[in-house]
């Protein structure tokens, strides 16, 4: 079981922590990226209650999210285990990948979708026995479980360590909360983070994909450099140990990489054109 696992896991972090660094701060990246949209469509959902309400609500919304969050990412991450669910999460975050490269770029009159609460079956069968805040404060718990989906795909295909992928994802949801506005900015100034974020995705899925051989082939090395030596019976791994599992940081360091280049790049672009 992966609780069991923990202290193998936390003698990783402790024994590797600029490869533990990196997976968290990608995590914290995937989260804040996609999850801004989310956000936005969070906060209309609050806006129709009382100004005194509304902070308290996100607030109650926070601590939803991290308990939900965490179970999903927990049962998530027992499915990961299951060979065949990989390529499954794989396809999935390649669809995603392929949907937003392939998708007709339209500028959207209205970027912010609002939640019309009046519709919605959930907030009718329950606004009549919680109240309209505790009611408001259900379906936002709702709609950030629906919303989280390909995040808890994308963070369970960084790294086997749960406590990683918890620590990244936590910081994610906590700084979208906080500097929401600051990342819509950013984004705006910047597109290119979005292209990089779905980049990172589909590298992601080919990740995941790659289990198709990796089942296959346990001993292979190609295998035992992507997904360490524990699934090879004839090696033995000390886990007393943690031997370093190289295919996460290989996916961390490409993933920063995708981000920081062309980041860089566009800002020199722009930093060019402001001078002239």
């Amino acid at each position: 079981m992966i609780i069991d696992d923990l202290g193998l896991q936390l003698r990783d972090i402790i024994q590797h922590p600029l490869p533990s660094l990196s997976v968290v701060v990608n995590l914290i990246l995937i989260e804040s990226l996609l999850s801004v949209d989310n956000a936005a469509v969070l906060a209309t959902m609050v806006s129709g209650l009382p100004k005194d309400q509304r902070g308290k609500a996100l607030r109650y919304g926070i601590l939803g999210a991290y308990i939900f969050r965490g179970i999903c990412l927990y049962f998530a991450a027992l499915l990961i285990r299951i060979w065949w669910f990989k390529p499954l999460g794989g396809l999935y975050l390649l669809f995603l990948a392929f949907s937003y490269f392939t998708k007709k770029k339209e500028p959207a009159e209205n970027p912010v979708e609002v939640i019309d609460k009046q519709r919605s079956r959930i907030y009718k069968m329950t606004i009549g026995t919680l109240g309209e805040f505790w009611a408001t404060v259900v379906l936002v718990e709702i709609m950030d479980i629906a919303f989280s989906i390909d995040n808890v795909v994308a963070a369970n295909a960084y790294s086997n360590n749960l406590l990683l992928v918890w620590t990244g994802v936590f910081i994610g949801i906590l700084a979208m909360r906080f500097v929401a506005k600051g990342f819509v900015t950013m984004m705006e100034r910047y597109p290119v983070l979005e292209v990089s974020a779905y980049t990172v995705i589909a590298l992601l899925g080919a990740k995941l994909m790659l289990s198709l051989y990796t089942h296959s082939y346990p001993c292979a090395p190609l295998t035992v450099f992507m997904e360490g030596p524990y699934e090879c019976s004839t090696m033995s791994a000390d886990k007393a140990a943690a031997p370093m599992v190289w295919g996460d940081v290989l996916m961390s360091v490409l993933s920063i990489t995708v981000f920081i280049v062309p980041l860089f790049f566009s800002w020199l672009r722009q930093s060019a054109k402001a001078k002239s």
